[in-house]
């Protein structure tokens, strides 16, 4: 567990990369266990890899996504809007605890 600074974590990619990459990983594992691989995939590649994490105080954090993300998903021809918005609020959830939890913030 990294100790955590919300100072730092203004310029989170030089202070905390590698904290944040284990996060991203951690949801990506979780979520491509759980679900269509193919639609997570899409949804890690060509709408989270554009998204921007922040600390809201608190020991929360919020990810920020990109505008229009259906929009940027091609290629995926399983998955209704619905259920692509459903994946990636649960997506999105979990990459938040899976930040939480690598800066010790997860048993507040």
């Amino acid at each position: 567990m990294a100790e955590f600074d919300p100072e730092k974590f203004e310029d989170k990619y030089a202070n905390y990369f590698t904290e944040l990459q284990r996060a991203y990983k951690g949801a990506f594992e979780t979520m491509n266990d759980r679900y269509d691989s193919e639609l997570i995939h899409a949804i890690d590649q060509q709408i989270l890899a554009e998204s921007e994490p922040f600390y809201e105080g608190d020991g929360q954090f919020r990810i920020e996504l990109p505008e229009d993300p259906h929009e940027r998903l091609s290629g995926v021809l399983v998955a209704d809007d619905e259920k692509v918005e459903t994946i990636l609020e649960r997506y999105v959830e979990e990459i938040e605890a899976e930040i939480r939890s690598v800066f010790g913030f997860d048993g507040e």
